[in-house]
């Protein structure tokens, strides 16, 4: 049973990430994305809100972030450890930013370990969340490092996560275990979904 389940996500994950790699427009359909992101009430509400940072085929967000950092808001971005976790880091300005391992943009080394730039996941009012594959009642499925489900573990039953994907990202269903976590909302290029969420 179990096999079956990972050779399933397996065909999800390679089906989902050739359409992503195959969409057109991906600029204009990730400002379109990222703006119905910041237009949520739980956006205007949020003081303390984490982005993640594109990379290679996701939702691009980078664009939008220079936007977010001059709202008025703690903008927090999250960047891997060398143990494979999530750290987040208070972003402040753009030039905090630089390209690291994988090409990856992320925070500086140098900046990652000044007690100001910390935060913890307790700390968040709203998270936005990537992924490879969704449904449109907000199960996702990562990349199956678990990255995001330890973090999203520990951020507050209150906070909303909310995930960005195009539309070619959505599939009928994904399959999840008990422990996985579905996403409050999902926004594409064409509808922000009504997810489960934690309840």
């Amino acid at each position: 049973m179990t096999e079956d389940i990972a050779e399933l996500k397996k065909k999800l994950r390679e089906q989902a990430h050739a359409n992503r790699n195959a969409q057109t427009n991906k600029d204009e359909l990730s400002a379109n994305i990222c703006a119905k992101f910041m237009a949520l009430p739980a956006y205007t509400a949020a003081k303390t809100v984490m982005f993640y940072i594109d990379v290679r085929s996701e939702v691009r967000t980078r664009q939008s972030l220079p936007d977010a950092l001059a709202y008025g808001k703690k903008i927090i971005v999250p960047w891997c450890n060398e143990a494979g976790e999530l750290e987040l880091f208070h972003l402040e300005n753009m030039d905090e930013l630089a390209v690291g391992m994988y090409k990856i943009l992320e925070p500086k080394p140098e900046l990652r370990g000044l007690p100001e730039k910390q935060c913890k996941p307790e700390d968040l009012d709203l998270v936005m969340v990537p992924g490879v594959a969704f449904d449109r009642h907000g199960a996702r499925m990562g990349h199956g490092k678990g990255y995001y489900d330890k973090l999203l573990q520990h951020s507050r039953p209150d906070t909303p996560l909310v995930a960005l994907a195009f539309e070619c990202q959505l599939f009928p269903e994904i399959p999840m275990a008990p422990h996985d976590i579905h996403m409050d909302k999902i926004i594409t290029e064409m509808a922000v979904y009504e997810g489960k969420g934690r309840k």
